[in-house]
């Protein structure tokens, strides 16, 4: 595809791993096709006590390494995916620390303890709407360059947009957001730290920009399903990943209906 990802070998997880002095990264034990060796909690020492960035999924075992790393001041959510938020109930009753997220969070019957509006400053950190790979998503930076990315820019593979939440329009205008800024490294939701991430986000609109090309290329005039356009593109694509790629040629095809540059008839898809 053109982008160079970064890979790592397995780290330890469940333990605090220094990035710096004042932050660490812990690693959940969720490993998948999704989500590479697991989700990244980020624990921000401040004078206040620790900022946990993503709990993490509802794992006992993490949850408590989180808990033991030290003083908990607050639980910060960069979206409400089940592998970022499902440990957050139990380090809120373990720490008694507020939940901040997004205003409009994306869990059915989830509300954190206070929203955060794009622009906020918490603490160190300022928020940064980011939605396409969930609505609700956030990122949170700091003044020295360093931003918490969650699973909108990863440095191991492609975030995953998947409709309805998911909205490549808004994918795409995100990494452009990010583009205007001078970060200097992006810590994950997956995958290890991403340094002068300038270049991959950049690689990374070029090959969505190729990829809606070739969605719009494989159009005609007789309708065409979702899964035969994804057949069509991703010809050598792991089957357990069939389902996830078809959901980002769906994503594609929404933004180019509304670009009415493509039509949705029945169960396919014309060009306009």
């Amino acid at each position: 595809m053109g982008v160079a990802f970064v890979s790592e070998a397995e780290p330890a997880r469940r333990a605090p791993i220094k990035i710096r002095e004042g932050l660490f990264r812990m690693v959940a034990g969720n490993p998948g096709s999704m989500t590479y060796h697991g989700t990244n909690s980020w624990l921000l020492e401040t004078e206040r006590g620790m900022i946990v960035i993503d709990p993490g999924p509802d794992d006992p075992a993490h949850v408590a390494a989180i808990a033991a790393a030290g003083r908990i001041a607050m639980i910060l959510l960069t979206h409400t995916h089940p592998d970022h938020v499902g440990g957050a109930p139990a380090l809120q009753a373990a720490t008694g620390a507020p939940i901040l997220g997004w205003g409009r969070p994306w869990a059915q019957g989830f509300t954190p303890d206070a929203a955060i509006a794009d622009g906020e400053t918490i603490g160190p950190l300022r928020a940064i709407h980011t939605p396409g790979h969930a609505s609700d998503h956030l990122c949170f930076a700091l003044d020295d360059g360093t931003v918490f990315t969650g699973d909108h820019v990863m440095s191991w593979n492609t975030s995953i947009v998947s409709p309805p939440d998911g909205d490549m329009a808004a994918y795409m205008a995100s990494l452009r957001l990010l583009l205007q800024r001078t970060d200097k490294l992006y810590l994950c939701g997956h995958g290890p730290p991403l340094e002068n991430p300038e270049k991959l986000v950049r690689a990374m609109l070029l090959h969505r920009s190729h990829r809606e090309t070739a969605v719009l290329g494989a159009l005609g005039t007789e309708p065409r399903t979702e899964h035969a356009i994804t057949e069509a593109l991703y010809s050598r694509l792991e089957p357990n990943m069939v389902r996830a790629a078809a959901r980002i040629v769906l994503a594609h095809l929404i933004k180019l209906q509304a670009e009415t540059k493509a039509l949705r008839i029945d169960a396919g898809w014309v060009k306009i």
